[in-house]
């Protein structure tokens, strides 16, 4: 398995030594799949690597530099814009990561940047963010209306200058889904950068990164989701935190996603080496399945979490008027 290689080379660098041309090619197929391409690269940074290989990373450590580079700029951009507004912003995911300076997001990929924003100044948001220079992605009716009424983010708007993306949430799983975390609290908790903005404490960044792997998705892409919440773990792993982690889970409904994503974790970085890995799991096969050459595998099994995925988002009465509505739009 091509993505068990890649885990293994991201837990324990040094076994680059050990590998041939064809175990190459298989991780930095797999790698480039998952978007882990520039984790592994900052991780091999002080590791002898066959010359090819080199070439690989050393342009993975590069986009990775200018894309943090340019989600950075785009934070301070929505920063300027929203400051008239006097609320708080938020970053998430991966422009949080960098934005903190944590080691998830060392070579990360950073593709929208995500902002969490009180919900009752939305409307202040979007029209703030308009004059800006920001237009919608999705001018579809429906799909506007769905968004606003059900879902945990306004449309995705894009910049008409600068082409990036700005995800505005105003809590971290859709409206529709079965838990409801406390989005207040999370603004409340969240700590305040030398720039400004907030990112979340934490505890909340890894309920955030559980709940986006294991409630709101079918575990596409999930590995580097993973490989944050390894990260985030292991640097904030202070005697108390997975208590304190726990309670904070608990107090956002997400103990089971936590709990489950803290024993995915265990089995897939953790006990790497030590022969135990249980991955015969249903997760942790969903998570690995990826051929020689990075490309999916499993279809069942990728059918059934894609299925569990919208199960998870909505009750099956309003799943089904959806997907009905989709699939009449489509044809």
């Amino acid at each position: 398995m091509s993505a068990a290689a890649l885990v293994a080379l991201l837990v324990e660098p040094s076994g680059a030594s050990d590998l041939d041309t064809g175990a190459w090619k298989a991780i930095l197929c797999a790698a480039r799949a998952e978007r882990l391409l520039g984790s592994l690269a900052c991780r091999l940074n002080n590791f002898d690597v066959p010359d090819g290989v080199a070439s690989v990373l050393n342009s993975a450590r590069l986009d990775a530099k200018i894309g943090r580079t340019a989600a950075l700029w785009e934070a301070e951009m929505a920063r300027r814009a929203l400051a008239p507004l006097g609320i708080p912003l938020v970053l998430l995911k991966g422009t949080a990561y960098v934005s903190a300076g944590l080691s998830a997001g060392h070579g990360r990929t950073i593709g929208d940047l995500d902002i969490l924003v009180p919900r009752d100044r939305l409307v202040d948001v979007e029209t703030a963010l308009l004059e800006a220079g920001w237009e919608w992605v999705k001018p579809d009716a429906y799909d506007d209306a769905y968004y606003r009424r059900w879902m945990h983010e306004l449309p995705p708007l894009i910049h008409r200058d600068r082409d990036r993306m700005i995800d505005v949430h105003h809590t971290i799983l859709p409206l529709t889904a079965r838990p409801h975390p406390d989005a207040e609290e999370l603004i409340a908790q969240s700590l305040t950068l030398e720039n400004g903005l907030r990112v979340l404490s934490p505890e909340d960044m890894v309920v955030h990164a559980a709940a986006h792997l294991l409630a709101d998705g079918d575990l596409g892409g999930g590995l580097r989701n993973l490989w944050d919440i390894d990260c985030l773990v292991g640097e904030f792993s202070d005697k108390g935190f997975v208590r304190r982690l726990r309670d904070r889970a608990k107090l956002h409904g997400l103990s089971k996603a936590v709990d489950l994503a803290l024993r995915l974790r265990q089995d897939v970085f953790v006990e790497v080496d030590s022969g135990h890995r249980r991955v015969n799991s249903f997760y942790a096969a969903r998570l690995l399945a990826r051929d020689g050459w990075g490309r999916p595998t499993r279809p069942l099994l990728r059918f059934v979490f894609y299925v569990r995925s919208h199960w998870l988002r909505m009750p099956p009465l309003m799943l089904a008027r959806h997907l009905w509505i989709k699939w009449r739009k489509a044809s």
